[in-house]
């Protein structure tokens, strides 16, 4: 049986959804935004948005943003969390997950050393 051929991981075979969302959160100023390729290591979603804002209102503006968005292009969120703190905002798509972080929650969590091994697009 032949063996299936992995698809590339580039910023141009990221499914749709994934690019608008990329677009919105990076217009809402969106800082170090990555993208992490998790199709291979995790059955529980295929991509990660890691990303942070400078203050709590950034962060609800970027997740706001996001959810508006994605809304119009008919994609909803399954859930939301963290909107109470802003410190760490989660917007779950089923196969992709937004994380809007604080500077600070981003370094504590560090969701890019956790899934170091995964293939990462930088923006």
């Amino acid at each position: 049986m032949p063996q299936e051929k992995k698809k590339s991981f580039t910023k141009r075979s990221l499914p749709p959804e994934v690019k608008l969302a990329v677009q919105v959160c990076l217009a809402k100023k969106a800082e170090d935004l990555c993208v992490l390729d998790l199709s291979g290591l995790s059955s529980f979603t295929d991509y990660f948005l890691v990303m942070h804002g400078n203050s709590s209102r950034q962060n609800a503006a970027v997740a706001e943003g996001l959810e508006s968005e994605l809304k119009k292009a008919g994609t909803r969120p399954l859930s939301v969390e963290g909107r109470e703190t802003e410190d760490w905002i989660l917007l779950d798509y089923g196969f992709f997950v937004a994380h809007v972080f604080s500077p600070k929650a981003r370094e504590h969590y560090s969701l890019e050393k956790l899934w170091g091994d995964a293939p990462r697009l930088d923006y």
